[in-house]
């Protein structure tokens, strides 16, 4: 029965829009026939359905190659907006970092000012377990290779930090070494002098453990960390090419990026590192990438 129904249901369909029509045009005044079309419902169908087509075509390409797309929700072009951010992100840090920068110089000058510069009782004191014995540690050598990639990342670090000092109104000038002033970094007694051809390009100063270390010049630190041969080690930037480390300290006061005055303090003397063998500093000082004799230009 329900088949019977659906069969008449499509016959009747399809005589409906096989059925012929005549759409006739007229003047309104006249009455006269100014055009006539046979048509019929299929057709209709047809040309209303290939005139949808055609539409949605033509406004794909128009939105496809055509700068209305831009002002469209949803087609902007994919990364924009990443790529703005980052630089908003990048800038922030920039400018925080300066911001640091300046906060640090701020507040040491106005200890200066003030007459309260930073003394050894300011420093906190950190225990830290005795390493003097025999046999406690044993020397590990490095090979050339992994010497001179330290040497290459350490010249990389230096780079990235002069440009962020000037960026922060840090601008070097040329000087002889002789007309510079050096603070001393410690006081004490000299116990390994500076040796190059057995490749001891510093000086090992004595000292008690917990006492405070200063920088020897005003400057950027570029490297604050552990190292497997010299424990904790701190590197400064400083003016006319120079360069100064601090290592086997037992705790630094002072990381990356951060700016120091001359006789503030940047570690605690200790003994850490496989090549220490009791508490004592091991300073360097380089100049435009090689090694001088630190006692040549500071008095311990």
């Amino acid at each position: 029965m329900a088949l019977k129904f659906n069969t008449e249901r499509w016959q009747k369909w399809r005589e409906n829009t096989t059925k012929h029509y005549r759409f006739v045009i007229m003047n309104e005044d006249t009455f006269e026939e100014v055009g006539s079309y046979k048509l019929t419902l299929m057709n209709l169908y047809l040309f209303i359905s290939t005139l949808l087509v055609m539409l949605t075509f033509l406004v794909f390409l128009l939105i496809a190659y055509t700068p209305i797309k831009e002002y469209l929700p949803g087609f902007q072009p994919l990364g924009n907006n990443d790529r703005r951010l980052l630089e908003l992100t990048r800038e922030v840090n920039r400018m925080g970092q300066e911001m640091q920068a300046q906060e640090v110089y701020i507040n040491n000058l106005r200890r200066m000012l003030t007459g309260n510069p930073i003394r050894e009782k300011d420093v906190p004191k950190v225990d830290m377990p005795d390493q003097s014995k025999k046999g406690e540690t044993k020397k590990v050598g490095i090979s050339e290779i992994d010497e001179e990639f330290r040497r290459e990342d350490e010249l990389e670090r230096v780079g990235r930090i002069a440009k962020q000092a000037r960026s922060v109104g840090f601008a070097p000038t040329e000087k002889a070494m002789e007309q510079l002033f050096f603070a001393a970094p410690v006081n004490g007694e000299i116990s390994s002098h500076f040796d190059r051809q057995k490749s001891h390009y510093g000086v090992d100063v004595l000292a008690p453990r917990n006492t405070a270390i200063k920088a020897a010049m005003d400057g950027y630190v570029f490297l604050s960390e552990w190292t497997l041969e010299t424990g904790n080690t701190v590197g400064i930037q400083h003016d006319n090419g120079i360069l100064s480390f601090y290592k086997h300290n037992s705790s630094l006061l002072k990381k990356v990026g951060n700016f120091v005055r001359a006789g503030e303090a940047i570690a605690i003397v200790g003994n850490t590192g496989v090549l220490s063998s009791g508490p004592h500093l091991h300073f360097e000082l380089w100049h435009k990438g090689k090694p001088v004799d630190p006692v040549d230009y500071v008095t311990f």
